[in-house]
């Protein structure tokens, strides 16, 4: 029965993921320009877009609003409890969005919020939570494997000539309050810009920070501690913004970034790969053009879509480039609808790619733009499925107590600590990068992943029943891969 339903749910995915596309295609617009805003997808499906600037005097706004895909419209969702730039926001296990930091101005001698809150999607409101250790702009957040949020990187200063940021912060959405998370392992000589835009949380759940100044660490959540890894080669990325994308085989590519004065820059076409098991750095494939301040996004096939940004002077670009992988190569993409840079790309569950926002003009201030549009790949991946015992993807699970042929239901539930198998649909085969499961809200220790022995067509996920869950006949499933969620299921938990 198990393999019949994942066989039926599996053909039926695959029926919905083919196109001829390749290409850029415009979508709504949305309510309000916007650049340094974030883009999340929730577990609904939808993409929550927060904050930004959106005018000429560089001000943040606290505006959000919705972008549905399957009408290709945006619509507002409140506002946020203060106006917020360069911000960062983290899908929490239970569907909640972290929202934390940035600032109110892009401009000089503006003091770094301190103030972070929460979005509930089931109420469409944002509500405040503890306060951040210090102000954190302009860095990255990464969701690890044990629930926490790790927020690093940065600009260098709270505000002009002050001194600089020394240490991460963890959120703990279990306690609602941030940490330290360890001072870093070298001190950087920043300059201007934002520190650490290179970031990646890798396959086994430490997190790879590039610096601006050609230093890398690796963030070990089990220590709590920061290791200096490899030297990056280069360019130094003064003022510029390169990025990392986790590929499939779990090394990391690092591509673009600028170097100069901020005005008179030097784009980079020059890419490299972090090699995670030697911790070192080797040359990649070169970029047909040169990007900073692009947007990567890996796709479901594994190639990594390069897409806008600088080409120097500040002049933003329409220009796209296909990293593959296996060959490591580059081939030139098609062109954006619109040139953009410092804007927001999200993998939608449907396998297109959703491009928002970004400064359009050398002008940044004046040129942010309200409009997105979508890159749709030739073929379309649907996001994972989780299988149930009524084939609709919803109820009951399809889990098993490990080892067993027993159904995890609220006759014979789960237990904290048990171990569990889950079947569905969706994983890159031979992609050494793990999903993440969230049991009743909270992230759960992932065992094993892969194709279920004997099947290729079928998806097994050993978990193990995370502490804290409240019990219940119906504790809700859902699994997360490549950002994207799956559907929901439940099972009993004791």
């Amino acid at each position: 029965m198990k393999t019949a339903l994942t066989l039926l749910l599996w053909c039926a995915a695959s029926a919905l993921g083919q196109s001829s596309a390749g290409a850029f295609t415009p979508t709504g617009a949305m309510t309000t320009a916007r650049s340094w805003h974030t883009a999340t997808l929730l577990n609904n499906g939808q993409v929550l877009i927060v904050g930004g600037v959106t005018n000429y005097s560089f001000s943040a706004t606290a505006s959000a609003e919705l972008y549905d895909p399957t009408r290709g419209t945006f619509s507002p969702t409140g506002n946020m409890t203060a106006p917020r730039a360069t911000h960062t926001a983290t899908l929490l296990p239970d569907g909640r969005v972290l929202i934390a930091g940035g600032s109110s101005s892009l401009g000089e001698n503006v003091p770094f919020l301190t103030t972070a809150e929460i979005y509930d999607p089931s109420t469409g409101t944002f509500i405040a939570t503890s306060d951040m250790l210090h102000g954190h702009d302009c860095g990255q957040a990464h969701m690890l494997n044990n629930g926490k949020v790790l927020l690093s990187g940065g600009s260098p200063f709270p505000s002009n000539n002050q001194v600089p940021i020394p240490d991460a912060q963890l959120y703990d959405p279990t306690t609602r309050s941030f940490a330290a998370a360890g001072t870093y392992a070298a001190v950087h000589p920043f300059s201007i810009g934002c520190g650490g835009r290179a970031e990646t949380l890798l396959s086994d759940g430490r997190v790879l920070i590039v610096w601006e100044d050609d230093v890398a660490e690796i963030y070990d959540p089990e220590t709590g501690s920061f290791t200096q890894t490899g030297k990056p080669l280069g360019p130094p990325y003064n003022f510029g913004f390169a990025t990392a994308t986790l590929l499939m085989d779990g090394n990391v590519l690092v591509a673009g970034g600028a170097e100069g004065d901020g005005v008179n820059q030097g784009i980079s076409k020059l890419t490299e790969l972090f090699d995670v098991l030697t911790g070192s750095f080797a040359p990649a494939g070169s970029m047909p053009g040169p990007h900073d301040g692009a947007s990567a996004t890996l796709l479901p096939n594994g190639a990594v879509l390069i897409a806008g940004g600088d080409f120097g002077a500040l002049t933003p670009q329409g220009h796209a480039d296909v990293y593959d992988p296996v060959s490591d190569m580059f081939r030139a993409g098609p062109e954006m609808v619109t040139r953009r840079t410092l804007h927001t790309a999200t993998l939608l569950n449907d396998g297109r790619v959703l491009i928002a926002g970004g400064f359009t003009t050398p002008s940044y201030p004046s040129g942010a733009t309200s409009l997105a549009e979508l890159y749709t790949p030739d073929v379309l991946t649907p996001a994972p499925v989780l299988l149930s015992v009524t084939g609709d993807g919803q109820g009951q699970g399809a889990i098993l107590h490990a080892g067993t042929a027993r159904l995890v239901t609220a006759s014979d539930p789960g237990v904290p600590g048990e171990a569990l198998e889950i079947y569905g649909t969706g994983l890159q085969d031979g992609s050494v990068i793990p999903p993440q499961v969230a049991i009743g809200g909270r992230l759960a220790e992932i065992l094993y992943f892969g194709n279920a022995p004997g099947f290729t067509a079928l998806n097994q996920v050993n978990v193990r029943v995370p502490s804290g869950v409240t019990p219940g006949p119906a504790v809700s499933v859902r699994l997360t891969y490549l950002a994207r969620p799956s559907n929901e299921v439940a099972i009993g938990v004791r």
